[in-house]
């Protein structure tokens, strides 16, 4: 059975290019919509480019009512049907009870090796850490911020004179190698965590 796969995005949309990308031949899942809190987000476009259908709710329009906002949201989304959610750069933060409705089948990618470093400015905090090594983490997503099982990771080094833009640069490529491996995987019924160097 294919399983369906909705895609929630903020920005550019690079993950959910990988992801979609991804979702062809024998894999076991295909994407059926890109949902974005932002109607300008450029990832809509692509997603529309590639015939993946695509919806967006403007979280600015709900002011500080994250109920209301969620449940314009849930809209597109239950009509759409998915099987798997993907988190892939989505910078809204999501209610307990929207991460219910999809519990065991929320996926999210975070620009760090959790649980080090969970919110934002994660390469920054790792440069300023003195770590020697950064990365990604897909995870399933619980009512916890960049918590949840963690079904994969991948590792690069930390560069003496990295900035986080450079080592932001050096992480993305390995983000668009590991959401769409745990995906496929994931949609398999395995969740065994995958780690890549």
């Amino acid at each position: 059975m294919t399983r369906r796969v909705a895609i929630l995005i903020s920005g550019g949309g690079s993950n959910m290019v990988a992801l979609v990308r991804s979702m062809t031949g024998d894999h076991p899942a295909r994407p059926v919509l890109v949902l974005s809190n932002d109607p300008a987000a450029g990832g809509l476009e692509k997603a529309r480019d590639m015939g993946v259908e695509v919806a967006a709710v403007d979280h600015r329009a709900f002011g500080r009512d994250r109920a209301a906002f969620e449940a314009a949201l849930l809209q597109p989304l239950l009509e759409a049907a998915p099987d798997i959610v993907c988190l892939a750069g989505f910078m809204r933060i999501l209610s307990p009870d929207f991460v219910a409705r999809f519990e065991g089948r929320m996926l999210n990618i975070h620009p760090s090796l959790l649980p080090l470093y969970k919110g934002l400015d994660t390469h920054a905090r790792a440069i300023a850490a003195g770590d020697k090594q950064a990365g990604c983490t897909v995870h399933e997503v619980t009512a916890a911020l960049d918590d949840g099982p963690i079904l994969g990771q991948a590792r690069v080094p930390v560069l003496p004179g990295d900035t986080p833009e450079t080592l932001a640069a050096r992480v993305l490529p390995m983000e668009h190698r590991l959401y769409p491996a745990v995906l496929e995987r994931f949609a398999r019924g395995d969740r065994t965590p995958i780690y890549l160097e």
